[in-house]
């Protein structure tokens, strides 16, 4: 299955930031909504300021924060991997991101 899979990574190569952009985007839109539930309750005593500030920390510096830094590391990985099993992945990767945004009724 992989060797059918080969010929496209050619294709994918000069594209992996991008894909890893976009695959890292995709996780943070899911994985956000539970991380800033989770941050919400624990900050719920405090006032209006704190629970802003603290908002605006995770959302604009540390998830941007995760992009830049993460894209490298899985763009690298990825390229590392054997041709048709890069693609494998990148194809299952967002499956199972699609299938999760589904589950969550986010499409």
């Amino acid at each position: 299955m992989f060797n059918y899979l080969a010929p496209a990574a050619k294709y994918l190569l000069p594209y992996l930031s991008e894909i890893s952009t976009a695959l890292i985007a995709c996780f943070l839109v899911m994985a956000g909504g539970e991380i800033n539930t989770l941050v919400r309750r624990q900050l719920r005593n405090y006032n209006f300021v704190l629970r802003t500030i603290v908002f605006i920390l995770i959302n604009a510096f540390g998830y941007g924060l995760i992009i830049v830094k993460a894209t490298p590391y899985l763009a690298r990985t990825l390229g590392n991997l054997d041709a048709g099993i890069m693609v494998f992945v990148i194809i299952v990767s967002f499956i199972v991101i699609g299938t999760w945004a589904q589950r969550n009724r986010q499409i």
